[in-house]
């Protein structure tokens, strides 16, 4: 294992880089160095130093648990000139034409597929997930970029003729300044997410990632300013609720578009209610994944494992309460157990790992409290559950566990009840779809499902009476851009992704035309 060293300003990283896996294509690569800069806020074209001189905060690489950098919170003064920013940015961006936009977004998908292996580290130092699941979510943020760069020159109002030959016709406009408030699991697809159907509509935006994973979103204001996009065009703000709560009341600002938990989501719509702002809100999930009798075993235990163990179980839309049918549970159990434990733990950076380290040591503690009291409350502990310590001595501080498969729940446990977000897979078993299809609903949460069969119309039938926004058969966690993406219940509001989406950054404006004389009443 080699150190890579990178210079910030007045503050050293050593990024680990293994000898097996060397970078593809990264800034600075002469000596295989990758640069991180501080400060880490962006607006109005360039890194900022945040105007608050208060506390600074702790940056963690949870790989080794070292501090990887310093966060600056951002304050009223900061809010104010991002936002200001985003305005003047708006302006402009507004009024150029979708072509115009369009090329820009794609220069900008081009230069993060030239420095994809460079974001992907950068993801892996700040949030822990393997390298392999780190390059795909590049990949999808460029997607999502170039998909809608694509609708950016489509999007167009409706003529409706009217008697007389008068007529009507609608425009679809921008909002305005659109804030983005994103989550740590995917930091740089998040902010990819939500710009990207933003700033093809022509809003501007201002983005705060989650001060637990900060590093990449600046990483992509870099790119759009780098692929000519208006000074200003997208920001990027750090801090916490403050921070948040700043944005969200900012009387110039159009729409919030929130990713994380259901508490926090509450909150800010409760925000935004009092400007009357329009939200999208992607919360939590507590999602079931029913596998009938009939299902191939093998697809059956590989969704299951997707649908559990992708990015240290840290994935709101996971299908964590797997109800099997009662006759094929032993053989799926023995199976899933045994592919579970041979999930490879360790380096994320390693091109061998499956399974990286959780986010930061208090969430890792608090998914570990969970397997406790599923323990406390009957539930069989199958397989880890447990703290994991790498043979590596430069992970020793890291924050690791074993995934856990959890046998032997009901449907009142703690581990069945709450968001766990971590790997932890609760098994249940039922016996008919009525009664599978009752409890998979009980539950005020409605982000995604699933469901492994071989018979096609019990699929559609099942899919029509489960609860949730986003549903999936024979597979799962399965998230193409150009498909809608969201829940049901307090699972959220509005969709991210897809042509939809187009209508939840823009404003539709009425104008009626008349041919002849005005035909009055007075």
């Amino acid at each position: 294992m080699g150190d890579t060293r990178s210079m910030l300003r007045g503050l050293t990283v050593v990024l680990r880089r293994p000898h097996a896996a060397p970078p593809a294509a990264v800034r600075c690569v002469s000596s295989g160095t990758v640069d991180i800069t501080v400060p880490l806020n962006f607006w109005a074209g360039k890194r900022r130093t945040s105007h608050e001189k208060g506390h600074k905060e702790n940056v963690y690489e949870p790989a080794t648990g070292r501090v990887l950098c310093h966060l600056e919170p951002c304050g009223a003064v900061d809010i104010n000139q991002a936002v200001n920013a985003a305005k003047s940015a708006f302006g402009h961006w507004s009024k150029m034409s979708g072509m115009e936009r369009m090329k820009i977004m794609i220069e900008a998908a081009h230069i993060i597929e030239s420095r994809r292996e460079e974001i992907a580290e950068m993801e892996v130092v700040n949030n822990g997930k393997s390298i392999t699941e780190a390059r795909l979510d590049v990949d999808s943020g460029r997607l999502c970029i170039e998909y809608y760069a694509g609708l950016a020159s489509t999007l167009a109002g409706q003529h409706v003729q009217l008697p007389g030959g008068s007529f009507a016709y609608t425009r679809r406009e921008p909002l305005g300044v659109c804030v983005g408030i994103g989550a740590w699991n995917y930091p740089f697809q998040i902010a990819s997410w939500k710009s990207a159907p933003a700033l093809a509509c022509g809003n501007s935006m201002v983005f705060k990632p989650s001060p637990v994973t900060p590093v990449t979103a600046v990483l992509l204001a870099e790119i759009y300013a780098q692929a000519g996009a208006p000074d200003g065009l997208f920001n990027v703000v750090q801090g916490s609720q403050e921070t948040g709560s700043l944005l969200c009341h900012h009387p110039d600002v159009a729409k919030v578009s929130f990713t994380g938990s259901v508490p926090t989501g509450k909150k800010i719509m409760e925000m935004a209610s009092r400007g009357v702002k329009p939200v999208t809100l992607e919360l939590g999930g507590k999602s079931p994944l029913l596998i009938f009798q009939d299902s191939d075993l093998e697809n059956a235990v590989r969704g299951a494992l997707m649908a559990n163990f992708l990015s240290q179980g840290q994935v709101c839309s996971n299908g964590t309460r797997v109800f099997v049918q009662r006759d094929i549970l032993s053989e799926f159990v023995e199976e899933v157990v045994k592919r579970t434990q041979s999930i490879e733990i360790g380096d994320p950076l390693l091109e061998t790992t499956r399974m990286g380290a959780l986010v930061s040591k208090p969430h890792l503690e608090k998914v570990l409290s969970f397997v406790e009291q599923a323990k406390k409350e009957g539930a069989s502990v199958l397989c880890g559950g447990e703290p994991f310590v790498p043979s590596d001595p430069k992970l020793k501080g890291g924050y690791y566990m074993t995934p856990c498969v959890l046998g032997d729940c009901t449907d009142e446990m703690t581990c069945v009840k709450e968001e766990i977000f971590g790997p932890v897979m609760s098994v249940l078993s039922f016996e008919t779809e009525e009664e599978v299809l009752h409890r998979a609903n009980n539950t005020t949460l409605g982000l995604a499902a699933g469901v492994f069969t071989r018979d096609v119309r019990r699929a559609h039938r099942v899919v029509e009476h489960l609860k949730a926004g986003s549903c999936f058969i024979n597979n799962y966690n399965i998230t193409p851009v150009e498909v809608p993406f969201g829940g049901f219940k307090m699972s959220g509001i509005g969709r991210e992704n897809g042509q939809v989406t187009i209508e939840h950054y823009s404003q539709l404006k009425t104008v009626f035309v008349e041919m002849g004389d005005v035909d009055s009443l007075f």
